[in-house]
């Protein structure tokens, strides 16, 4: 006899479709369209329905994103527009201060 199978809904993204939304994501935000580097729910969706053509709720993208993918919510570090990196550089090699 054979087992059942799966249990559950089958997922409506297939594993090609994920490998090329994950493929249009590495592009960065701006790449499609938008006008910052921060990949938020709702746009990473919209990239989803683009490539694949299926409609995800923000919180059924977020599971897509750390289940299947295995990403993490990251947040940007706050830095001044004004940092000047190199500067900071050789102070800290002249002080000895980190």
């Amino acid at each position: 006899m054979a087992g059942a199978g799966r249990a559950g809904r089958l997922p409506r993204l297939s594993d090609d479709q994920l490998a090329a939304v994950e493929t249009k994501l590495a592009e960065g935000p701006k790449a499609h369209g938008f006008p910052t580097d921060l990949w938020t729910l709702a746009r990473v969706a919209e990239v989803i329905e683009r490539v694949a053509g299926v409609r995800y709720s923000t919180t059924q993208t977020w599971a897509i994103l750390r289940e299947r993918l295995g990403w993490s919510r990251q947040r940007p570090a706050r830095r001044a527009v004004e940092r000047d990196d190199e500067a900071i550089e050789v102070w800290v090699k002249r002080t000895g201060r980190a």
